[in-house]
């Protein structure tokens, strides 16, 4: 099967998409722990990547706070099941890593739900970038900590408030 690449400019850097041509299977930063390139047999077209371009520009100039894209990222059975568990973690809020244990059903796996946190294929999109310490505080993220500041200042200053008109 066929792998096709774009690089796109965001306000985090210049990012590595790649897909089947139907599935987005990576998004990758410039810098960072996770640092991707494309490989050789890889072929460049953006044709592929219409739909993530203009969602990643809505969620960067905050008109979109969810994405709604085929993904198909790569792991083990466990690792996509909180992949997915990263999905429901609502825009502009935060979950630590024992939450999105427990939210899975394994609430003794925290360091596992953190390996696999830290080896999501596809951030921002599938939102690892929500997770934290259980004391509040920053850790590790494949872009870097500075980008995950990032995105979360993003999304908390331009999240929707929350209005009780106490109906």
């Amino acid at each position: 099967m066929e792998t096709f690449y774009h690089y796109h400019r965001t306000p985090i850097g210049t990012l590595l998409l790649a897909s089947d041509g139907e599935y987005l299977q990576l998004l990758g930063f410039p810098t960072g722990a996770m640092k991707r390139s494309y490989d050789s047999g890889w072929k460049k077209d953006d044709e592929p990547f219409k739909a993530v371009i203009k969602q990643l520009d809505e969620y960067f100039d905050c008109s979109r706070q969810d994405f709604d894209l085929p993904l198909r990222p790569k792991g083990t059975e466990f690792q996509r099941r909180v992949w997915q568990a990263l999905q429901q973690i609502p825009y502009g809020e935060t979950w630590s890593y024992g939450e999105l244990a427990r939210y899975i059903g394994n609430p003794n796996a925290s360091r596992a739900v953190g390996a696999a946190n830290g080896i999501n294929p596809i951030p921002v999109i599938i939102p690892c970038h929500r997770v934290i310490g259980s004391n509040g505080k920053l850790t590790g993220f494949a872009g870097g900590l500075e980008t995950k500041a990032f995105l979360l200042d993003l999304e908390a200053t331009r999240r929707a408030p929350d209005l009780d008109f106490g109906l």
